[in-house]
């Protein structure tokens, strides 16, 4: 099969849908699928390369911190794209690239599948000042979004449940995003632990990981302002964005800086050695799709503690993979009283075991069984409209 992928945003950035989208490229050329990429570039050139076509794009950052907005007049890339014929066209993003990804599987007479990877209500503050009026926005403009599908796919059934929510109506799958796990398998590094100023292993200090964007969104407040009620343990914090000075600042007013380490960004092939300096995976958000980050965690072996909501449901076993808390209280309570030793081995292995079914090439796999029916339900309708099969 010809495949295009569509996505505002690709490699090198690091987001949930870069790595969800970079990870079904590699799963689907392994299968032997021929596979594009449509995505924005970095500045006003629209460039060709590996096959990757980058189109224009112009700075959005007021309305999402790093967004960019496709620029008008690309109709050439675009045509190149149609006269490619893809067989199916896979949309990532609902905003710059998704009017090219319609535009394309139109021409081509592909089915348009698209993954539903953001709870926009969740994001309320970049563009409402009214939760439940943003939450109807939000509604409004997914039910505009998925008519023009074919199919669409969500992450976890708390997605699933949502878009019947929003009353969409075109057919929606549940595929869970795969990963590379083996990747995530690696030997703590001590060197790099001391070189970030981590108590060494002896000193039976807890570590707790946080890894992903500081963003408003994801609540990580919540997880400075524990560390108050917690001095045997160390916050790691990796990633960087537009809430980093903010919970800096936390961290010095409420005298724990020196046990909340912030680690910035790292490059994606870094990222493995990080999560095996954590003993447990913390986080505050509410607004994950998915949650790729826990799934990477348990891979690495780390057991979750993070804020209790649907797409954990899968994933936390209470005690066994790890614990979903439900307020700020019991967040303390639980970091304060984690297992160690033979007891947190334990639960490492489970952790492990329970991600297996997370595997790049599931993911494939399922996303190609969506793609023939969809292609069969296309072929059908033209098939009783009369319509050229060929």
């Amino acid at each position: 099969m010809k495949i295009l992928l569509t996505t505002d945003t690709w490699v090198p950035t690091i987001n949930g849908v870069v790595t969800s989208t970079a990870t079904l490229r590699a799963a689907l050329t392994a299968q032997g699928h021929e596979v594009w990429v449509l995505t924005l570039s970095g500045d006003s050139h629209t460039y060709t390369k590996d096959g990757v076509t980058s189109l224009g794009s112009l700075d959005a950052g007021l309305v999402y911190p790093g967004a960019r907005m496709r620029a008008p007049a690309l109709n050439r890339a675009i045509r190149d794209l149609i006269d490619w014929h893809p067989d199916v066209v896979h949309s990532q993003c609902e905003f710059s690239t998704f009017a090219p990804a319609r535009r394309i599987a139109h021409a081509a007479g592909a089915p348009l599948i698209h993954t539903y990877h953001t709870v926009y209500e969740d994001y309320t503050h970049y563009f409402s000042p009214s939760r439940s009026m943003g939450r109807k926005m939000a509604a409004l403009f997914t039910r505009m979004i998925c008519a023009d599908c074919d199919a669409v796919i969500a992450p976890t059934p708390k997605i699933s449940r949502l878009l019947a929510g929003y009353g969409v109506h075109c057919p929606v799958r549940i595929i869970p995003t795969g990963l590379d796990l083996q990747r995530f398998a690696v030997p703590r590094d001590d060197a790099l632990r001391s070189r970030l100023g981590l108590p060494p292993k002896e000193a039976n200090k807890t570590v707790l990981l946080s890894l992903g964007r500081l963003a408003k969104e994801k609540n990580t407040t919540e997880l400075v302002d524990s560390m108050q009620n917690l001095p045997d343990a160390v916050l790691l914090i990796v990633g960087d964005g537009p809430e980093r000075a903010v919970l800096e600042q936390q961290a010095q007013s409420l005298g724990v800086a020196d046990r909340v380490i912030f680690v910035g960004a790292v490059p994606p092939a870094e990222v493995p050695r990080y999560y095996a300096l954590g003993d447990v995976f913390v986080s505050a958000s509410t607004s994950e799709a998915q949650g790729l980050t826990y799934i990477e965690a348990m891979a690495a072996g780390l057991p979750l503690l993070c804020h209790a909501d649907p797409c954990l449901d899968a994933l936390v076993r209470e005690g066994e993979t790890g614990w979903a808390y439900h307020t700020p209280a019991e967040l303390a309570a639980r970091a304060a009283a984690l297992p160690k030793g033979p007891q947190l081995a334990a639960m490492q292995q489970n952790a492990r075991r329970a991600v297996q079914p997370y595997t790049k090439e599931q993911f494939g796999l399922s996303v190609v069984r969506l793609y023939t029916a969809a292609l069969g339900r296309k072929y059908a309708a033209r098939s009783a409209a009369g319509g050229n099969v060929a």
